[in-house]
């Protein structure tokens, strides 16, 4: 079946997908958004029901190998230290992150000049900032301004209440003399644009059925619709088409019926995260590019990036309330996040306090942590003593590049329409190793200070279901030889194609990345309308 070309199609209704088009919307463009899961509605939330802690573990997994919905494709990461785990729906992951909210950092833009590592973006903090500012204004951020890790900024909501756990551990960094800051977090401290506050259910990761964490289906994607953007579900894309002259043409793509359908465009972007976007340019092989899409370079692929993790946990003499409040992060510290030379390793980390999980959770290994509890009078003891009176610190590093770390197409298995599937690649390398293993005696330190009586979970883990930071695949650059789009997301290689999520990352930074992905989709969005006349050429 043939459409009738638009002006732009979209890849992907996640994060980026929904930014890029806000931004696009004022060009009077028609824009068309296919997405290969389905509109979820709040009344859809695991969070609506009872026996909610059930769905981590099925339906609303983290990991799609679990999931296995029609709408998800497999993952081979037999071969990584690392899983890559999402979500396939309107809002994409944004339905199942946890709301922590920070931004890149200035010197993570200039690793290189600075640092003598990675390579440098081209683009800088600065370059950001008004977006960075336009997004949490969108999604609705609650912060406390003044931030000295930044250069000043003020979100729009004040900051979520870090609760008792989060004093005690602040009180352990102030005795250090550490850095640390109440936590930026996209979820509402008090109504706003017609959503309501958080109730402090802590269901954060199975869909917030009160919408006060900032899912784009929740805020972006109604006033995208309301502007007449078309979003199309149940639409898994094959590939991306190419003309003679080497323009994309538009894609093909499976209904939910399996059969193919054509879409033409004159412009495509791409919002398919850092895993399926390499994914799908990979898959997209032609005359032209019989390596794949927007692939001259050899770099589609290559440098993946996640944020490896691991965690410590002290226990302390107090309850600490840890269910209490969203599961974002509490309190964040940044003292260790630049290089420091006297130290063994380049670049750094942050200690981000998190509140508990839920008591079934915890039972069965905690978020990400996959080690059960033992069962008996073991398991008793563990409720009674340990869970209600800890508290944790999570060790976030900055993960360098690497072009064996990459996403390849994996020649057996495929997805229920026999598109190839992703296999990763990736080896955690030493520097984060040392980094891990400096950030969990610092952690220690740091829950010793604040009266922890007991250092639990430290041994140098990284946590295996800790992909959800997918970034590099598809890097940003000035030269063509070693990146895939320029300075505003344009394929060198293919110039009415641009990519806009997480895979256009240079440098990983050691914080999460969705505020900057929509930062970056809202800058590419600007740069588009600027070249307008000459965007092509």
């Amino acid at each position: 079946m043939k459409n009738e070309t638009v002006d732009v199609l979209i890849i992907g209704a996640g994060a980026s997908g929904a930014a890029i088009a806000w931004s696009l919307t004022d060009t009077r463009m028609r824009i068309l958004c296919l997405e290969q899961g389905p509109h979820l509605q709040d009344s859809d939330f695991p969070s609506r029901n009872s026996d909610y802690e059930l769905s981590r573990y099925d339906k609303f997994s983290c990991d799609p190998n679990v999931r296995q919905l029609p709408q998800d494709y497999p993952v081979n990461s037999i071969d990584s230290s690392i899983t890559p785990v999402n979500f396939n729906a309107v809002g994409g992951s944004t339905i199942n992150f946890l709301g922590h909210w920070p931004r890149l950092r200035p010197s993570d833009f200039k690793s290189n000049s600075l640092d003598g590592v990675g390579s440098d973006w081209p683009i800088d903090y600065g370059t950001l900032a008004p977006f960075y500012d336009q997004n949490d204004r969108n999604m609705g951020v609650s912060g406390l301004g003044g931030n000295p890790a930044y250069p000043h900024y003020v979100p729009p909501l004040p900051p979520i209440p870090i609760g008792k756990l989060g004093k005690t551990l602040a009180r352990g960094f102030n005795e250090l003399g550490w850095h640390w800051w109440p936590s930026d977090v996209a979820i509402l401290s008090e109504d706003y644009e017609g959503r309501s506050r958080c109730v402090n259910a802590g269901t954060c990761d199975l869909g917030c059925a009160v919408g006060a964490k900032a899912s784009v289906s929740f805020n972006y994607w109604p006033m995208l619709q309301r502007q007449g953007v078309e979003l199309r579900t149940g639409c898994r894309v094959r590939e991306i088409t190419v003309g003679e002259d080497g323009m994309a043409t538009g894609v093909l793509y499976h209904g939910e019926n399996g059969q193919v359908h054509e879409q033409k465009a004159e412009m495509v972007v791409v919002a398919c995260n850092g895993v399926g976007t390499p994914r799908l340019l990979l898959n997209s092989t032609s005359s032209q590019f019989p390596d794949g899409l927007a692939n001259r370079s050899g770099m589609v692929g290559k440098n993946l990036m996640f944020h490896p993790l691991t965690g410590v946990t002290g226990v302390f003499d107090q309850p600490m309330e840890g269910f209490k409040g969203p599961m974002a992060c509490s309190i964040l510290s940044q003292e260790f996040y630049e290089t420091d030379p006297s130290r063994d390793f380049v670049r750094g980390y942050g200690l981000h306090s998190g509140r508990h999980t839920t008591p079934m959770t915890y039972a069965l290994g905690g978020y990400g942590i996959d080690n059960p509890m033992p069962w008996g009078a073991e398991h008793r003891r563990l409720f009674d003593e340990v869970y209600p009176y800890s508290a944790g610190l999570t060790v976030v590093t900055e993960d360098l590049a690497h072009e064996s770390n990459c996403v390849t197409l994996d020649p057996e298995l495929t997805d229920s329409d026999g598109i190839p599937a992703p296999k990763i690649n990736y080896r955690v390398c030493e520097n984060t190793r040392k980094m891990i293993a400096h950030g969990e005696d610092r952690a220690e330190e740091a829950l010793l200070a604040a009266g922890a009586r007991q250092i639990l979970g430290k041994g140098g883990d990284v946590w295996r279901r800790a992909g959800w930071h997918q970034m590099g695949t598809a890097r940003m650059g000035d030269n063509p030889d070693n990146s895939v789009v320029n300075a505003w997301g344009r394929s060198h290689d293919v110039k009415n194609l641009f990519i806009v999520d997480g895979s256009i990352f240079v440098t990983a930074g050691a914080v999460n990345p969705t505020s900057t992905i929509q930062a970056l989709a809202l800058y590419i969005g600007d740069q588009i309308k600027t070249n307008i006349a000459n965007l092509f050429d």
